[in-house]
């Protein structure tokens, strides 16, 4: 695969292309990426895949108007073809007053301290098989589990390039490794199917394969035999592995660019107290080792660390360079480049603070309620706040997880949910977007 320097050089040459072609300005992104796998099931192997990827996608800008266009062809002529169709698009391309490059002053210019986001190792399919094979008998041999989907292992690599015409040019490498269980419990016309997975930058943060392959048979186990319950307001509690979509849905509509096109719930409520005065929600793109770990984004603005709702109130808007203007913002570093098109949002490593509570003092003063572990459709409308989701789980009587529950439905709004969030203090930082347990009470939730 590249190397982060091959990549910049490649970035830099398209720059310099798009230039004398008649850009203006120009910015080009690099991706590459490897991996391997080894899936096994019912304790044979399955499948060994290995994928290779290389891209690269150039902006340019003539005048106001702007085009973009991405590649896997690296040959010279390629190349050179590409830069020119693309300035010869832009040309065409109706005016943006809002489009440009992160001005030279705004870039990030720091030392990159390393993140450490990758070991360097290349774990042998031999040495995969074992660990998706381990993963996969642990979760068979949870009392109960029936049968299996598979078992799994990989491990791989990726660098990021970004080189724009007015003086930024980073790259840097990262590296990931996954294990993954999913298996079937429960017989005839009661089959419940459940996972688990982890991903680590580094091999060595992975947790045991066993313990995962436990966590992936007894969620199955436990969904066996699901009932309804009857419709009405009532707690739901919210597992970790489920209640990062809640925060996600936070995220999405503090993008700035939602903002920019009225389609946010959030319009107007940038003073409100949306959470509890004591919740926080923190943004930490310099983590070590992190999932979404980065010292800059996908234009070249610093990322930095902050606290994206403080005191129960969000902090403000996630801008990028378009949005950031059409709103008369400041830039905060959460542009993400794909391989093509126009810049979007994405930020680094977020989590909620924990709560105080334990799971078990969370849960204990419900007489009703409901502890999702699964959810299902699409129903958030992040324009309007509303909130609809096919979910499964288990119910809560007494204080106490009893029985499994299937096919129902919790609804509310999104701000409801946001006033009424009360976090466990059981958090653990794995995903990105973590969150810990959380309680919300007052949901309608609709059984059969």
């Amino acid at each position: 695969m590249i190397t982060s320097d091959a990549a910049l050089a490649r970035c830099q040459d398209l720059v310099d292309l798009a230039r004398q072609m008649g850009a203006d300005e120009a910015d080009a992104v690099a991706r590459a990426s490897s991996s391997e796998s080894v899936s096994v099931r019912l304790g044979a192997l399955e499948e060994v895949e290995r994928s290779e990827s290389e891209e690269i996608g150039l902006r340019v800008f003539v005048g106001r108007r702007s085009a973009s266009i991405n590649t896997s062809d690296f040959a010279p002529e390629g190349l050179r073809t590409l830069a020119q169709r693309a300035v010869e698009m832009a040309r065409l391309a109706p005016e943006d007053p809002y489009g440009g490059l992160v001005p030279r002053e705004a870039l990030f210019s720091g030392d990159g301290t390393d993140l450490d986001l990758s070991d360097g190792g290349e774990p042998s399919p031999g040495e995969l098989r074992e660990a998706a094979l381990a993963t996969e008998d642990a979760a068979r041999a949870v009392a109960g589990v029936t049968n299996s989907n598979g078992g799994s292992a990989s491990s791989s690599r990726s660098v990021f390039a970004l080189v724009t015409s007015n003086g930024f040019a980073r790259g840097h490498a990262g590296g990931a490794h996954t294990l993954s269980a999913s298996v079937v419990a429960g017989e005839g016309g009661d089959k419940q199917t459940d996972y688990a997975y982890r991903t680590q930058r580094h091999r060595s943060d992975l947790p045991d394969p066993a313990g995962i392959g436990r966590e992936a048979g007894e969620r199955a186990v436990r969904k066996v035999g699901p009932g309804s319950i009857p419709s009405a307001k009532m707690p739901v509690v919210f597992d970790p592995r489920v209640g990062g979509g809640i925060l996600g849905h936070l995220l999405g509509a503090m993008a700035a660019p939602s903002i920019a096109r009225k389609a946010s719930f959030l319009i107007g409520r940038e003073q409100d107290q949306l959470f509890d005065s004591a919740l926080r929600i923190v943004e930490d793109p310099h983590r070590l080792r992190g999932l979404r770990s980065r010292h800059y984004d996908g234009e070249g603005t610093a990322s930095v660390p902050r606290a994206l709702v403080e005191e129960g109130r969000i902090t403000g808007w996630l801008t990028n360079v378009a949005s950031a203007a059409q709103l008369d913002l400041g830039l905060t570093g959460h542009a993400s480049r794909g391989g093509g098109g126009a810049p979007g949002i994405a930020p680094g490593n977020v989590y909620m603070e924990a709560g105080g509570p334990s799971v078990a003092e969370l849960i204990a003063d419900i007489e009703d309620g409901v502890f999702v572990t699964d959810l299902f459709g699409q129903g958030v409308n992040l324009v309007t706040g509303d909130y609809s989701r096919g979910a499964s789980g288990l119910r809560i009587r007494n204080g106490e997880l009893a029985g499994p529950v299937a096919e129902i439905t919790i609804a509310g709004t999104l701000p409801e949910m946001f006033r009424a969030l009360v976090p466990a203090d059981d958090l653990e930082l794995q995903r990105g977007i973590d969150v810990p347990t959380l309680r919300i009470d007052g949901m309608s939730v609709a059984g059969q």
